[in-house]
């Protein structure tokens, strides 16, 4: 009888795969099109004429072009962490925090992201979960840093019927 082969489920990490001050480098990076900016601009009822208005942005400085709207690039820098850290293994969002956008994106710009576990602790109200907090980096193609957020999730811990070698190693 042959033995099966390990199994590996795609999925985030459990509260107690996370290490403080470990970096993780989320890839791909995500290249921004018009049509996502113009997509997301409209869908969330913003009339910003710099994130739709091609003759009145270029018309205006300092940028002279449309900007990606910066809550697009905040979810795309938070979306872009999720397969390696939170996908089926966060509870929910807790907060976010110390938001910035340093520099602006621009139709055609790809960003990348990094973050940094910059501490975490049981939860005290609900066992089995763990609050972690992440601070997020987006960088364009240049590495020019274009966004950064702290957030705080709630993640749970490892079931006691997952095996620890299945799924992501720790």
């Amino acid at each position: 009888m042959s033995e099966q082969p390990r199994r590996v489920v795609q999925r985030g990490l459990w509260f107690e795969e996370f290490e403080v001050g470990t970096i993780y480098v989320h890839r791909p990076g995500r290249t921004v099109t018009e049509a996502d900016n113009v997509l997301f601009t409209t869908l969330t009822m913003n009339t910003q004429p710099l994130h739709l208005d091609a003759a009145e942005s270029e018309a205006q400085g300092p940028f002279h072009s449309r900007l990606v709207n910066s809550m697009f690039t905040l979810s795309t820098l938070v979306g872009l962490s999720v397969a390696q850290l939170t996908q089926g293994t966060i509870v929910a969002n807790l907060g976010f925090s110390a938001i910035a956008f340093p520099k602006p994106v621009f139709h055609g710009d790809t960003l990348y992201a990094e973050t940094l576990v910059s501490d975490k602790r049981a939860s005290a109200k609900r066992p089995g979960e763990g609050i972690v907090s992440l601070d997020h980096t987006a960088r364009n193609q240049h590495g020019d840093v274009v966004a950064t957020a702290s957030r705080q999730t709630l993640v749970r811990m490892r079931p006691s019927e997952t095996p620890e070698h299945e799924g992501n190693p720790s």
